[in-house]
């Protein structure tokens, strides 16, 4: 059942929405990373002060890429995770997620780099998987420049379409000697850009990400018709060489079932997988944190444990 806070927030949001469709009102890039920013500045408390937190460039070519740290322990040599924000490619940034990696930071103990990667549609595919790939491929040498202390262990992390970079990069990473990549945690991924699940039908309407937003989305991603399939991390080789996964899935996210049915296909070839379903929640529930704060408590703790499981 959808929980009740959830259910109260959603039916407002629901009559603003519809009230706006009436007036004519259309989504434009600029609108949507508005209202994603302001979504979270409302719902998402400051997070915890930490004892070093500072802004970098991960240099990996002509285009460096910017990246915020996060470091819970100076004085020791903690294990690193690159994270991906969501926003469907389009949205979203260092400084909308900087309280959700400062949980994450908090509650891993792991020095979290969370990556301004480019995004659509003045950057379309696959220039912010580019920036992404590049940046887990350099992140040591920055983390040098920077004179921050690590050990060399690397996990990645993302939520919704900062899901999607984890994916392909850990599965581009199985056959990369020189990115080895220990863990990755996707928190309700995309990786089916088809949209042909039938949870894309079932939750597209109503739960705060819609089918029909979701598609403009990719339509601003994909401006080359490019092989939406093949650029899919659903559909990508896998092996027993995929970093050791966590999956977090939403019972009402209308990306549901592709988090599913990649959780099944690891099972299936024998890639470590652990999975934990919210069945109450609906998509981006962490950017909702004062409606649903036990939820996400709990996603930050099973990340956790799940980082430093072994």
């Amino acid at each position: 059942m959808l929980n009740a806070q959830l259910q109260t927030w959603l039916a407002r949001l629901n009559e603003l929405v519809a009230n706006q469709k009436a007036a004519g009102v259309e989504a434009t890039p600029a609108s949507v990373r508005e209202s994603m920013a302001a979504m979270t500045d409302n719902l998402v408390s400051t997070g915890p002060t930490l004892p070093w937190v500072g802004d970098a460039k991960v240099e990996c070519g002509e285009t460096p890429v910017p990246a915020r740290l996060y470091d819970p322990a100076p004085d020791q040599d903690t294990p690193v995770c690159l994270f991906f924000h969501g926003g469907g490619h389009m949205a979203g940034d260092v400084a909308v997620y900087d309280p959700i990696c400062r949980r994450l930071a908090q509650a891993s103990g792991w020095l979290v780099a969370s990556v301004e990667y480019r995004l659509a549609p003045e950057a379309p595919y696959p220039l912010g998987l580019e920036d992404c790939h590049s940046a887990a491929r350099h992140i040591w040498a920055t983390l040098d420049a920077e004179e921050r202390r690590y050990s060399r262990r690397l996990a990645l992390a993302g939520d919704s379409g900062g899901g999607t970079f984890a994916a392909t990069i850990s599965a581009l990473a199985q056959n990369e000697a020189l990115l080895p990549v220990e863990k990755q945690v996707l928190i309700y991924p995309s990786l089916d850009y088809t949209l042909t699940r039938p949870s894309i039908r079932e939750n597209g309407q109503g739960y705060l990400l819609e089918a029909e937003r979701i598609e403009w989305y990719f339509r601003h991603y994909f401006q080359h018709s490019e092989d939406r399939r093949a650029a899919s991390p659903l559909f990508m080789p896998v092996s027993n060489r995929l970093p050791e996964t966590l999956v977090i899935s939403a019972g009402y996210c209308p990306l549901r079932d592709e988090a599913l049915a990649y959780v099944e296909r690891l099972n299936e070839t024998g890639a470590p997988c652990r999975h934990r379903h919210f069945e109450g929640m609906i998509h981006a529930y962490l950017n909702l944190e004062a409606l649903v704060p036990d939820a996400c408590a709990e996603t930050y703790q099973e990340i956790a444990d799940f980082l430093n499981d072994g």
